[in-house]
């Protein structure tokens, strides 16, 4: 049974063109980036070879690029990085959505726990912030807005460059997460004047393990980011430990090959996607899309089915070789609902009810044909286990 993965937004497969770039510093090139012999100017070489390509996918500097773990950590580097920092004497006050990623939502949490107060701004049924209330929402006392570039879950594309400049117009200090748009849409920090923005290698087709935070030149004249890892002092103070090499190798090359490929995945993922949402809308009754699709990511839908759990869809299709996903991967196996289908306005029943489809660069035609049939008649089958009829909805 040939296998069809339909779930990129959790993670892509590793293009070959980057394991290549990645596996010297497996073999002859391990050496510590730190130490001053030939072993490790070898692995210096590399970092700077893929600090200079990450900043190159989102027109920044190389010196605005420090290497971390992944996104989750990047994300929690800005918002306590931020939190903690000097910054805090002008007040405790921060601003994000309700549709964030868990790595931001849990560190706004943490930091209710340490006396923070924090504004979570509501979304409409787009899954898009209302941009007069966070005008309203920042005060004098506002250090930090946080707001996705992204979503995961829905795919739907928040007006970015329009939020970085009422932030910057307020004084308070921007965070994007854009771990989902990095490698899908064009990113220019000229263009999105956002202090700090989050990236994540295997998003777009490099390791696990490897990410960034670009930091932007000139910030530490208003605030030191408080390094969430002490140490020796390596990505030049912000991020101790020794780099992860081969993983930062290859998140450089993901991100040139992004940078120099993208505008062609899209036009040829973007027909995939909408010929697949052409087919589920007249063969699959009740079905509804969450999201406006003229705001998403071109790669992703987010469907609500009536009378099927996602879950049950989700396992079924699995049985046949098709994966997907009900919500993001890192909540996956969690009891409760998407937190960002229920901020769009679904019912808890509705949001248990919708599964995400993600395509990417190895997606092939044969795969959606094949998908568009699978799909239908598992939920067919679904539905008439509980006693229902698809005919009906």
């Amino acid at each position: 049974m040939k296998k069809i993965y339909l779930d990129y937004n959790a993670t892509t497969p590793v293009d070959p063109r980057v394991l290549e770039a990645m596996m010297p510093y497996f073999r002859d090139g391990f050496g510590n980036p730190s130490s001053i012999h030939s072993f490790g100017m070898r692995g210096k070489g590399a970092l700077d070879r893929a600090r200079e390509q990450v900043a190159a996918l989102i027109n920044a500097s190389p010196r605005e690029i420090v290497f971390t773990s992944g996104g989750s950590e990047s994300n929690n580097y800005a918002v306590k990085g931020v939190a903690f920092a000097d910054v805090r004497k002008r007040g405790n006050h921060l601003v994000t959505t309700c549709v964030e990623h868990e790595s931001v939502l849990e560190a706004f949490r943490s930091l209710e726990r340490s006396g923070f107060r924090v504004t979570y701004l509501g979304v409409d049924a787009s899954g898009i912030i209302d941009l007069d209330e966070l005008r309203d929402s920042i005060s004098d006392e506002t250090i930090l807005v946080s707001c996705i570039f992204a979503n995961n879950e829905t795919g739907t594309v928040m007006p970015i460059a329009g939020i970085a400049r009422i932030v910057k117009e307020k004084g308070a200090i921007f965070h994007t997460d854009a771990v989902q748009a990095a490698g899908k849409i064009p990113i220019d920090t000229d263009e999105i004047p956002a202090d700090l923005m989050t990236l994540s290698a295997h998003k777009f087709y490099g390791p696990k393990g490897a990410g960034a935070l670009y930091v932007r030149e000139g910030i530490n004249k208003r605030v030191r980011l408080k390094p969430l890892i002490h140490g020796g002092g390596q990505e030049r103070g912000s991020r101790s430990g020794t780099e992860n090499v081969p993983a930062i190798a290859g998140m450089g090359m993901a991100s040139e090959i992004s940078l120099r490929e993208r505008k062609e995945d899209e036009l040829r993922i973007r027909p995939l996607r909408d010929r697949l949402w052409e087919r589920f809308s007249c063969d699959i009754r009740g079905i509804r899309l969450n999201g406006d699709i003229d705001r998403l990511l071109f790669n992703t839908l987010n469907v609500f089915i009536g009378g099927v759990s996602g879950d049950s869809l989700s396992m079924a299709l699995d049985l046949e070789g098709i994966a997907l996903s009900t919500g993001s991967a890192c909540s996956e196996g969690k009891v409760d609902p998407s937190h960002v289908l229920m901020a769009m306005g679904l019912s808890r029943e509705e949001s248990s009810s919708s599964v995400r489809f993600s395509l990417g660069r190895f997606t092939g035609d044969g795969e959606i044909d094949a998908a568009a049939g699978i799909v239908p008649r598992a939920v067919d089958r679904i539905r008439e286990a509980r006693g229902g009829s698809s005919r009906a909805l």
